[in-house]
């Protein structure tokens, strides 16, 4: 099975630099519509039997195009963004934020926010997700997810140790390659841009 793994594009809480978790369902912003639009044209041959987007519009909106196309989509809630909690919609150089996240990369990984998911909670959801996936056996999908949602997933299937998470280097519909076989993931491409 070839996955294909990409972040949304752009939204405003992006280009403001706000945190922007699963309790924000916001939209693409003018410069996100022209990266989507990017993705899609530099894209659109690629032999995609099925997609799936989180429950969060801004994944629908990113690969919308694919799916006017008739590509069968699915949206799968436990692909949706961790919660960030009391500090959903604060600027992201927040010194709780920074802090939180390096607590993740000390091996804290029940630390959250109040009213917040910790990398721990939200792993256990994003595998089934993974895991529907798998158990559909297509050959070749498209999955559009959240920033922190991709670090969790690759960082769980492929290192098995969720303390590796920001080794996964993201930005706006950047795309990772991924091959399965027989319960292994092998990253094939990582962080690819050159459609933007």
């Amino acid at each position: 099975m070839r996955l294909y793994i990409i972040r949304h594009a752009e939204t405003e809480y992006n280009k403001l630099g706000l945190i922007q978790g699963s309790e924000v369902d916001s939209e693409l912003n003018e410069i996100g519509r022209k990266q989507s639009e990017l993705f899609y044209d530099f894209y659109k041959e690629l032999n995609i039997e099925k997609i799936y987007v989180s429950g969060l519009k801004r994944t629908l909106q990113t690969v919308k195009r694919f799916i006017d196309n008739g590509i069968p989509y699915e949206k799968i809630n436990d692909f949706n963004e961790i919660s960030w909690g009391i500090n959903q919609g604060k600027n992201d150089d927040l010194k709780e934020y920074k802090s939180l996240t390096e607590s993740w990369k000390n091996g804290e990984l029940d630390n959250k926010f109040n009213n917040g998911e910790s990398p721990n909670e939200m792993v256990v959801r994003v595998m089934r997700g993974v895991d529907k996936i798998i158990k559909e056996k297509f050959a070749s999908v498209l999955i559009c997810i959240h920033g922190r949602a991709l670090r969790v997933m690759l960082s769980k299937i492929i290192d098995n140790d969720l303390t590796k998470m920001d080794k996964y280097v993201h930005s706006n519909t950047s795309m990772y390659i991924l091959n399965y076989d027989n319960g292994k993931f092998i990253i094939v491409d990582r962080n690819l841009r050159k459609h933007l």
